[in-house]
């Protein structure tokens, strides 16, 4: 599972022209799923997600957390992370879940993060997506598990 996550000060998504999602200050994660991921994977990176200090205390230090500065998350599906790049000019995304395995991992991070009383709202899922993201720094940040 690959998440690539970016602190913003505000975040969008349109479908079709029509605004489906939108949050204030916090972060996008753009989720790919891999054919090997599940529940563990999920897990691990709900907890360092939420908890990750990346959000400037009063000193200007990255030393609060999505949770501490009670910010919102907005989940975009992105199999696009696992493009295989190594041959040829057009990537391969063999290693991406198929989708009937990926949607529900991504509806239940963003279950497990709402859990956690984060704010969350979503993309969605195999639909062509405008994200509009207001990057916060810039903080861009690789997870992966």
């Amino acid at each position: 599972m690959r998440a690539l996550i970016q602190r913003v000060s505000s975040a969008k998504v349109k479908v079709d022209g029509k605004e489906v999602a939108a949050i204030g200050r916090g972060l996008v994660i753009l989720l790919g799923i891999g054919k090997a991921d599940g529940e563990p994977q999920l897990q691990y990176l709900v907890e360092k997600i939420a908890n990750l200090r990346i959000f400037e205390d009063g000193q200007g230090k990255m030393n609060l957390s999505l949770l501490d500065v009670r910010g919102a998350v907005l989940v975009v599906s992105q199999f696009t992370l696992f493009a295989d790049t190594a041959r040829g000019r057009r990537p391969a995304f063999v290693n991406a879940a198929a989708p009937e395995i990926a949607e529900p991992l991504v509806i239940q991070f963003s279950e497990l993060l709402a859990a956690k009383g984060v704010s969350t709202q979503t993309g969605h899922f195999g639909a062509h997506m405008l994200v509009e993201i207001n990057n916060d720094g810039p903080v861009t940040i690789w997870l992966e598990k």
